[in-house]
């Protein structure tokens, strides 16, 4: 099991001194992966179901790890996740193979539907679009990554024919796809269409409970054989204190990357104590 940090495109930890000295302090305690959210706008006033206050400043997932993949050399570059159907699958097809080529093919692309209604209205996404839009995008984006030219796609959603996207990724058949969510449809998805699968929890028994998900859509959906087997991301966000004993637990489950959320991300000091005192965690 490998230790990946979150979070730190956001509130006090997104300035350029503060990633730079976060990113060198992460991979020298030997993470090995680097994960952000997404959120292109908020609700003002806020809603309940809001992860972030409107005031709260968040970076681009794109723009923020090149910023970090040209400031390190070996972790990984996690997207935790985009939220898919509100970006345009051909214009983020580019960044991502952008960034793969930049960084040397360190991209995990993780991606989901999204459940913010207010976000993907003004956005232009109906949210019972959410979940078609998602499986069609992740089509397209490959069949630009992968497809000889000329490429076409045909779907519900995107239609393009007689393109070409240069260069390609760097990594062979496009940056690995992490998909993230817990519902049935994002479990069958994740067994459909991910390398990986991003999930969030307060403990090792909710993510037995999630595994049971993935079982159980693994029996209806069929998993293509390139995708290989599946990679468990897991990321534990309360309590943001993950002990050395739940750490064995999630090992013991299966999980390939434990990401940490070292909340609150009001001062960097507290940030860098934080992944100082977890970076013994990883039982490999």
């Amino acid at each position: 099991m490998e230790l990946g940090v979150y979070g730190l495109s956001a509130k006090a930890t997104l300035r350029p001194a503060e990633t730079g000295r976060l990113a060198a302090l992460a991979e020298d305690l030997g993470y090995r992966s680097w994960w952000c959210g997404d959120h292109v706008v908020l609700p003002s006033p806020r809603v309940p179901e809001s992860p972030m206050a409107p005031e709260d400043p968040i970076l681009d997932p794109l723009i923020h790890l090149t910023y970090v993949a040209a400031v390190t050399t070996r972790i990984e570059l996690g997207t935790g996740i985009v939220i898919l159907p509100q970006r345009n699958p051909l214009v983020l097809a580019k960044q991502a193979a952008s960034l793969d080529v930049l960084s040397g093919g360190r991209l995990l692309l993780g991606v989901a539907g999204g459940y913010l209604e207010p976000e993907l209205a003004a956005l232009g996404v109906p949210l019972s679009e959410r979940g078609s839009r998602t499986d069609e995008y992740i089509d397209a984006m490959r069949a630009l990554w992968n497809d000889p030219a000329p490429v076409a796609f045909t779907g519900k959603h995107v239609s393009f024919h007689n393109v070409d996207a240069n260069p390609r990724p760097a990594t062979p058949g496009g940056p690995r796809i992490v998909v993230g969510g817990h519902s049935p449809a994002a479990f069958r998805r994740v067994v459909a269409r991910g390398h990986g699968w991003f999930g969030t929890g307060s403990s090792p028994d909710d993510l037995a409970r999630h595994l049971r998900g993935l079982v159980e859509a693994a029996r209806v959906v069929e998993r293509p054989a390139a995708l290989g087997q599946l990679e468990i991301n897991f990321m534990q966000v309360d309590p943001v204190e993950v002990t050395a004993t739940a750490a064995a637990q999630y090992a013991d489950l299966g999980v390939t990357r434990l990401t940490l959320y070292p909340l609150p991300l009001e001062d960097t000091d507290d940030v860098a104590r934080f992944l100082e005192r977890h970076a013994a965690l990883s039982p490999s």
